[in-house]
């Protein structure tokens, strides 16, 4: 039998098409939705199995911000349930692909975003450039779903300019890839995932901000960084790793973008460090509270599958995957929609393929969709209560991830 859920108006609890033996077991909510916000789980049998998903739907109207947070600190990771609870969300979900340490390329950081992360007009991670990103603004709704790059650039005292590899991650190491510069692919075939990816550059310029933690990223020797306070160079510290300033930043260098350092970062000088966000149209973001989470593939485009593998750096094989998946999209009148599909629990809910994934979120008229982070990081948090059902492989336990960011929905 088809089950859903719903949260009314009133604040309670109203189940359909759902015998009171199959009733899930609730604790009363200790909050409200507002109003134009709802919740939403379904079980719907597919020719391989069931698959149980949760949906949230936000109009564009409802008195409601909409964005993404990070845990205490960037270099590590926190559950889902953490982050909205500081944040004080009504709902949320995780976002970005990361640097989990369970990966065979994992750096050292687990709360690193993989690819464009832009939290309230500050960037935090650079793009993985072309790769599929969901785009929110306060003054901008709806959010849309399009392809983004980053560019950062230095600009030292006398002139010299130079383009800034990185944010916010292990210099020389780019998780991923689709960076720029001189990565090169280290030993996984081009068909791996593209989060199982690593390319090495030798001469990188990396930026970190306070938001990264107490100190920069642990350095190969031979580097050097800049520690700066409102831009102004106050020394050059090796070897790299030492504390981030408070309000300040670090930028730490690595084969010949040490050398530019150790020339142009003169302490007492001040450097200007710039850095933009675009769109597939080549046209600048901006806006109020501007939120760039990137992810991928896209499933959606003005109501048509689009799954955009190649973009996103992934093979054909991710097609016909089977997992658990948290999916993001908007309606035509702007309405957004996030969504968690359960899998790993054979007989219960066997998770979707990427072609299932966008025939989901299609049956619910989104018109744009894109992938999040999936597997065993799928979380769907609501009032404060996880509703989905975490696994990191077929057979174990119910758990919570700690990933690295979160979509959340904050009551205005």
């Amino acid at each position: 039998m088809r089950r859903r859920l719903f949260l009314t108006a009133a604040g309670g609890w109203a189940l359909s098409g759902c015998s009171t033996a199959e009733a899930p077991r609730l604790r009363p909510p200790v909050r409200r939705f507002p109003p134009g916000v709802r919740y939403e789980e379904h079980t719907v049998r597919l020719a391989a199995g069931p698959v149980r998903y949760q949906v949230l739907s936000v109009a564009p109207d409802a008195p409601v911000k909409l964005g993404a947070v990070h845990g205490a600190r960037l270099d590590s990771a926190e559950t889902v349930r953490s982050m909205a609870k500081r944040a004080g969300a009504v709902a949320a979900v995780n976002g970005s692909f990361f640097d989990i340490r369970t990966s065979a390329v994992f750096s050292g950081y687990d709360g690193d975003p993989l690819g464009l992360y832009v939290e309230n007009n500050v960037l935090l991670s650079e793009a993985a450039n072309g790769r599929t990103a969901l785009v929110l603004s306060e003054d901008a709704v709806p959010g849309r779903i399009t392809e983004t790059r980053s560019v950062s650039r230095v600009v030292a005292a006398d002139g010299a300019a130079r383009v800034i590899d990185g944010v916010n991650r292990m210099p020389g190491r780019i998780v991923g890839c689709g960076g720029v510069g001189g990565d090169v692919l280290q030993g996984q075939p081009h068909t791996a995932p593209a989060h199982n990816k690593l390319c090495t550059d030798r001469d990188e310029l990396v930026l970190f901000t306070p938001q990264w933690g107490t100190d920069a990223a642990r350095a190969p020797a031979g580097t050097v960084e800049a520690v700066l306070a409102g831009g102004r160079v106050l020394r050059l510290r090796e070897p790299a790793g030492g504390p981030v300033p408070a309000g300040g930043r670090v930028l730490q260098g690595t084969g010949t973008a040490a050398a530019w350092l150790h020339r142009h970062a003169v302490p007492g000088t001040v450097l200007r460090i710039t850095s933009q966000v675009y769109d597939s149209a080549g046209r600048r973001l901006s806006g109020k509270n501007l939120t760039v989470l990137q992810a991928g593939p896209r499933l959606l485009r003005d109501g048509r599958v689009d799954i955009n593998i190649e973009a996103n750096g992934l093979s054909p094989t991710a097609l016909s995957q089977r997992h658990p998946r948290t999916l993001a999209g908007f309606t035509r009148d702007g309405t957004l929609l996030l969504m968690t599909v359960d899998g790993r629990d054979p007989g219960t809910s066997i998770g979707v393929t990427m072609a299932e994934a966008a025939e989901l979120m299609r049956a619910w008229e989104a018109d744009d969709a894109l992938n999040l982070d999936g597997g065993g990081s799928t979380t769907m948090v609501v009032l404060g209560q996880l509703r989905n059902r975490p696994r990191g492989s077929e057979g174990a336990r119910v758990t919570e991830r700690a990933v690295a960011n979160a979509l959340v929905v904050v009551a205005a």
